[in-house]
C-alpha cells in the first residue's frame, strides 16, 4: 500500500494543529497579561495547553492502542474544537476562567496530535522512518507562514474583542483538521499486538538509547518552550510593536519546521546522536544572540536559531525513541516520552512568565548556556560509551 497518501494527510492535519498552537503562542501571553487578575497569572492560559496535553497523553495512547489510531485522532479534534469555543465565549465575555478551561481543552487535542508524527513513523518500513517524522512535523512550515498572519489578520475581524479573531480562527482550524483525519486510512491494532504486553516499561526505559531519547526530547522542548514564550512578554515590554512580534514568532516557528525537508536525511546520514549534538549547539547560540542585545535583529536570529536548534533536537531523540521498543510495545513508550516532555512544557511554560518579570531576558538567556553546555557533555558521554561498546552488543543503539 502506498504510505504517501496517509503521509499527506497527517501532514495537513499536523499543519493545523501547528498553526493553532502558532496563535495561541502570538496572542495568548498578550491575553493573559490583558485578562489575569493577577500579574502571576499571566501565562496561567498559555500553561494549562501543554498541561491539558500532558493529561491526554497517556489515556490517548491507550485508546489508540485498543481503538485505532483514527478514531484516537476524530475524537482529539473534536475535543480541540470545544475547546477552542469555549476560549473564544471567555474573551468574548472577558472571563479569565472560562478562557483558561478553553486553552486546557485545546491542549487536550494536542495530547491525541502528537502521535501523528508516531502514526507517520508505523506507516512506513523502517528505513524510512526518520523521513516520514520529519515529513509530517514539515506541517509546521505552514503553521509558520500562515499562523502569525493569521494571528495578526484575524485581530481585525468584526468582533467587540480584538483577540477573539483568532480563537475563531483555531475552532475552523481544528474542524479541518477533523475533516482530513476522517480520511486517514490507518491499520487498526492486532488481536496480537493488543494482547501481547512486551518488556516492563522501566525495563524499556532503562536502555541507553530510551534514555537518551528521552533526555534529548525533555531537554528540547524545555528550553525551546522557556525562551519563546517569554519572547512576546520580554518585546511588549520593551515596546516592540504586536506585528515585530508575530514576526519573531513567524520566524521562529520556520526555524522549527523548514528543517523537516532535510533534517531525516542528516540523520540518515550522521546519526541520531550527531544530529542531537547539532542541535544542543545551536540552542547554545540561540542563547548568545539573547544575551547581546533586545533590538529587533537579535530576536529573530536568537529566535530563529532556538526554532533550528529544537528541531535537530527533538526530531532526533523521537527517531530515537523509535529504536528501543517492539511494535506492541510501541503505546506505552510513547505516552511515557510525551508525558514526560510536555511536563517539562508545563514546567517552562508555568516559569516564563514569572522569570522574565523578575529576572529579565538576558538572564533568562544567560541561565540556559551552564544546562545546555552539561547536556552537551551528556550526549558526548553516550556518543563515547557508545563508540567503547563491542559491536555485538551494541544492539540497543541505532547508527552514529
Amino acid at each position: 500500500m502506498n504510505p504517501y497518501p496517509n503521509l499527506l494527510l497527517l501532514f495537513a492535519s499536523e499543519s493545523c494543529t501547528r498553526t493553532t498552537t502558532v496563535i495561541m503562542l502570538t496572542v495568548m501571553a498578550l491575553l493573559g497579561r490583558q485578562m489575569a487578575p493577577s500579574p502571576g497569572l499571566d501565562t496561567l492560559p498559555l500553561a494549562l495547553v501543554p498541561v491539558g496535553t500532558m493529561l491526554a497523553a497517556v489515556p490517548a495512547a491507550r485508546l489508540m492502542r485498543r481503538r485505532g489510531r483514527r478514531l484516537g485522532f476524530s475524537l482529539g479534534a473534536v475535543l480541540g474544537a470545544l475547546g477552542a469555543a469555549l476560549a473564544l465565549a471567555g474573551v468574548l465575555r472577558a472571563d479569565f476562567w472560562m478562557l483558561c478551561a478553553g486553552a486546557a481543552g485545546v491542549g487536550v487535542a494536542g495530547g491525541f496530535a502528537t502521535y501523528y508524527r508516531f502514526a507517520a513513523a508505523e506507516a512506513v518500513d523502517t528505513h524510512l522512518k526518520s523521513r516520514a517524522i520529519s515529513l509530517v512535523m514539515g506541517g509546521g512550515i505552514v503553521a509558520a507562514l500562515l499562523g502569525s498572519l493569521l494571528a495578526v489578520w484575524s485581530r481585525e475581524w468584526s468582533w467587540d474583542e480584538p483577540f477573539a479573531g483568532p480563537f475563531a480562527c483555531i475552532l475552523i482550524l481544528q474542524l479541518l483538521s477533523l475533516g482530513f483525519i476522517l480520511l486517514v486510512h490507518l491499520p487498526l491494532p492486532s488481536a496480537g499486538e493488543q494482547a501481547r504486553e512486551g518488556r516492563p516499561l522501566w525495563q524499556i526505559a532503562r536502555q541507553p538509547a530510551c534514555m537518551l531519547a528521552l533526555f534529548g526530547g525533555v531537554l528540547a522542548w524545555f528550553i525551546m518552550s522557556l525562551l519563546m514564550n517569554a519572547t512576546p512578554l520580554c518585546m511588549g515590554r520593551h515596546h516592540h510593536p504586536f506585528a515585530d512580534t508575530a514576526q519573531v514568532i513567524q520566524w521562529h516557528v520556520l526555524g522549527m519546521y523548514v528543517p523537516a525537508f532535510f533534517t531525516g536525511h542528516l540523520i540518515g546520514r550522521f546519526g541520531e546522536i550527531r544530529m542531537m549534538l547539532a542541535g544542543l549547539v545551536l540552542l547554545l547560540g540561540a542563547a548568545g544572540v539573547g544575551v547581546s542585545g533586545l533590538g529587533l535583529e537579535y530576536f529573530l536570529v536568537g529566535l530563529t536559531l532556538l526554532g533550528v536548534g529544537w528541531n535537530f533536537l527533538f526530531v532526533s531523540a523521537t527517531a530515537l525513541l523509535t529504536t528501543t521498543y517492539e511494535p506492541w510495545e510501541r503505546t506505552r513508550v510513547q505516552a511515557l516520552n510525551d508525558f514526560a516532555v510536555y511536563g517539562s512544557l508545563v514546567l517552562s511554560t508555568l516559569s516564563c512568565g514569572p522569570l522574565e518579570e523578575q529576572v529579565g531576558w538576558e538572564a533568562l538567556n544567560r541561565g540556559t548556556i551552564p544546562v545546555l553546555l552539561a547536556a552537551l557533555a551528556v550526549v558526548v558521554w553516550f556518543e563515547l560509551r557508545l563508540r567503547l561498546r563491542p559491536a555485538d552488543s551494541r544492539s540497543a543503539w541505532p547508527s552514529g
